[in-house]
């Protein structure tokens, strides 16, 4: 009890179950949702246990706004069910039961176990299955972070915590539960959610937490693309994108997520041009505008596009052919690694494709352009470019112009047409038509 009590009062981390008061923290009842609140006094009153956990508690706790509230109970689905007016059990592999209330949707989940030996694994010690229901110190244990397995009993006002994610939300630290290179064995995204989570909530990885993950690097490439691609748009659509991606960086993590981006990143060009679209990207996101994750994308992979568009033109290519394959060249490559949605790269190939028909100011071409679907996006594209320095500003500044313009304003901003092809069928257009020799 007094080695428990100095610890508490040092900030130093601990394991095993203690229950801290309302007193020794910030967290009162009336910061989670009157929904959250509602199913944990509704799950009380039926005689179970009813937690506000993870994401939310940790949010809280560092002053942060939770964007929902996930309830954790001893209570079965279909005990959950029967207590809710509108309530809904998802899930084939772990069953989970959405309460809605209002225009809320709360998700309760039954404590999960953590048994290692009867864990489904690889033969590199990824867990493949381990879905079963457990006990809360089962469910603390198998969470990823100290400060993601805190739970907050709204009835009592206590924090409940079982390795030291109070101590280390205080000292500011981001610490894996666990031996770190097993936990990142059993799910290698853990080394992905620990740089998104770090540069998120401005926490340091933990020493021992950091350590493993330059040497583990390689076990990324056995995750599913498609999960890979979510979990990377996560972190590129957390407000806090060029954060992460210098942390992946220093991790040794960016290798393989986005191909070739270390050798983006260390070209001034290809650099400005990235950051640049990542500050954009986070002041959309924390200003809560819309952000369109294919532009990130395209602005992400342009410099390897262009690269290649570069190379094919040296060879002789045809610009138009030539940007065609060097774009799939690029999303081949990219694809193999994230499973991009078809969606966005379709996209992406407009963007890209209309950049090179910026150039060309002249007749009715201005016009065609102006009018296509993707033009708004394919413009803040070319503004972004102009911001690196990659084209002439006054290209960017005359489309601005031209697309503010009324329509007799457009017509004398247009450029002389200095397309040769044009000027010579023009010429025979000309040319009066040859005579008919009578016949004799």
């Amino acid at each position: 009890m007094i080695k428990r009590f100095i610890r508490r009062v040092l900030g130093l981390s601990q394991d095993g179950m203690v229950r801290l008061p309302s007193e020794e923290h910030s967290l009162k009842r009336d910061a989670i949702s009157p929904a959250a609140a509602k199913v944990c006094s509704v799950l009380r009153e039926a005689g179970f246990c009813g937690y506000v956990v993870g994401g939310a508690v940790r949010d809280l706790l560092l002053g942060i706004v939770p964007k929902d509230f996930d309830i954790a109970t001893d209570a079965r689905p279909e005990q959950v069910k029967p207590l809710f007016r509108r309530a809904l059990i998802i899930g084939r592999r772990f069953r989970l039961v959405h309460v809605m209330m209002g225009a809320e949707t709360v998700e309760v989940s039954t404590f999960r176990g953590a048994d290692v030996d009867t864990a489904e694994t690889d033969e590199h010690g990824q867990v493949l299955r381990d879905n079963v229901f457990g006990t809360q110190e089962e469910d603390a244990r198998r969470r990823d972070f100290t400060v993601n397995a805190l739970y907050f009993d709204p009835v009592s006002e206590e924090v409940v915590d079982f390795h030291g994610g109070l101590a280390d939300i205080r000292k500011r630290t981001l610490r894996v539960i666990g031996d770190p290179a097993t936990r990142y064995r059993e799910d290698p995204v853990r080394m992905l959610r620990a740089v998104r989570l770090a540069a998120k909530l401005g926490l340091t990885l933990d020493a021992a937490t950091r350590e493993p993950i330059r040497d583990l690097a390689p076990l990324m490439e056995r995750v599913p693309p498609a999960r890979l691609f979510d979990e990377m748009l996560k972190l590129l659509m957390s407000g806090h994108a060029s954060a992460s991606l210098r942390q992946l960086r220093e991790v040794g993590l960016h290798k393989g997520l986005l191909p070739l981006l270390d050798v983006i990143l260390e070209q001034p060009l290809g650099e400005r041009f990235v950051t640049l679209a990542l500050a954009q990207t986070d002041e959309r996101v924390l200003a809560e505008r819309p952000v369109s994750p294919a532009f990130l994308f395209a602005a992400l992979l342009w410099h390897e596009v262009l690269a290649a568009w570069k190379t094919r033109q040296a060879r002789a290519e045809r610009a138009v052919p030539a940007l065609e394959a060097a774009m799939d060249e690029v999303l081949d490559t990219q694809c193999a690694k994230l499973a991009i949605t078809r969606k966005l790269t379709a996209t992406m190939r407009e963007v890209w494709a209309m950049q090179p028909r910026f150039e060309h100011r002249s007749g009715q071409r201005a016009y065609r352009l102006l009018e296509a679907p993707r033009f708004r996006m394919a413009y803040d594209f070319l503004a972004l470019r102009a911001a690196s320095g990659e084209v002439p500003a006054d290209l960017e500044e005359w489309w601005r112009a031209f697309q503010s313009a009324d329509p007799e304003a457009r017509k004398s901003m247009l450029l002389p047409d200095t397309d040769p092809r044009k000027r010579r069928r023009r010429r025979r257009k000309k040319r009066p038509a040859a005579q008919a020799v009578p016949a004799t």
